[in-house]
């Protein structure tokens, strides 16, 4: 009976262990949202990491220190975080004003891993595209846990509010500097 049980379990593990290595190599995730601005007011809130800060939730998070080195923009300017269960290092490594900036992200909490993260602002009729980008290898460790939690769900929901948070952040401006 012992030996029904455990080869039972170990079937069990061979079949989660296939259906991780099955995942994607990469993980990419992007939102877009449209912001009733030109591309030249949104893009000092995100070559800024301390601007980008204020409307990111990842760095909203309760607990969240920063700590902040190089430019205070464009490329070189680097946050160092930790808290609320994450900690690794962002850093700008491209930026071109105003319509891009790409961002080199190293975790090392909750897992070690590395990715590239880009902005694009393009101009639209009556304001701007905004698109979050990140994108990245991922780790057999990632794979098993992309199983139970999605990346695409996780990630995608919190790049969807910090959106909204950078539009709202953005319209509420203009709508201030009209009165």
């Amino acid at each position: 009976m012992l030996e029904i049980i455990g080869a039972g379990v170990a079937l069990v593990i061979a079949i989660i262990l296939v259906l991780a290595a099955r995942q994607p190599d990469i993980c990419h995730i992007a939102r877009s949202i449209f912001v009733a601005a030109p591309p030249e007011r949104i893009f000092p809130l995100i070559d800024d990491l301390k601007a980008m800060n204020e409307w990111n939730p990842f760095a909203t998070q309760k607990g969240v220190s920063n700590v902040y080195s190089g430019p205070e923009r464009g490329v070189g300017a680097a946050d160092d975080f930790s808290g609320g269960g994450s900690a690794g290092r962002i850093e700008i490594v491209e930026s071109t004003e105003p319509s891009q900036v790409a961002l080199s992200l190293r975790m090392d909490r909750p897992m070690r891993c590395s990715n590239r993260v880009e902005f694009t602002i393009a101009p639209q009729n009556g304001g701007s595209l905004v698109t979050w980008d990140m994108k990245g290898r991922q780790p057999f460790i990632g794979k098993l846990f992309s199983l139970v939690m999605k990346p695409e769900k996780m990630v995608g929901g919190a790049f969807e509010q910090g959106l909204s948070d950078l539009k709202r952040l953005v319209e509420t401006a203009r709508e201030e500097a009209a009165e």
